[in-house]
C-alpha cells in the first residue's frame, strides 16, 4: 500500500511540474533550444564554398597516374621487420615463461 501511494504522489508532483511549463509563442515548439544554435547564427552570413576549377584539369588525373612513392614501400618492409622483431621476442618471453614452470 506505501508504495501505491508513493507512486501516485510521484506521479501527481510529475504532472504538477509539467503543469508549470507555458508557452503562448507556437514558434517555440518548432525550434528547440540547442547548442547548436548559436553556431547556425555564426554561419548565416558565411558565404557557400566554391568549386575549385583546378581540381577537375588534367594535371590533377596525370598526377594521379604516376606511380607511387618508394618511400611507402621501405615504410611497409620496416613495419614487417618490427613485427617479426615482436614475434620473436614475445615467443622468446613464452619459451622463458615455460621453462621457468
Amino acid at each position: 500500500m506505501k508504495k501505491f501511494a508513493l507512486t501516485a504522489f510521484a506521479s501527481a508532483a510529475i504532472l504538477g511540474l509539467a503543469a508549470c511549463g507555458d508557452s503562448n509563442d507556437a514558434s517555440e515548439d518548432a525550434m528547440a533550444d540547442n547548442v547548436e544554435m548559436p553556431a547556425e547564427d555564426a554561419m548565416a552570413d558565411a558565404a557557400l564554398p566554391e568549386a575549385d576549377a583546378g581540381a577537375t584539369s588534367d594535371a590533377a588525373v596525370d598526377a594521379a597516374a604516376e606511380p607511387a612513392d618508394t618511400t611507402a614501400a621501405d615504410a611497409a618492409d620496416a613495419a614487417e621487420d618490427a613485427a617479426a622483431d615482436a614475434a620473436a621476442a614475445a615467443e622468446a618471453a613464452t619459451e622463458a615463461a615455460e621453462e621457468g614452470m
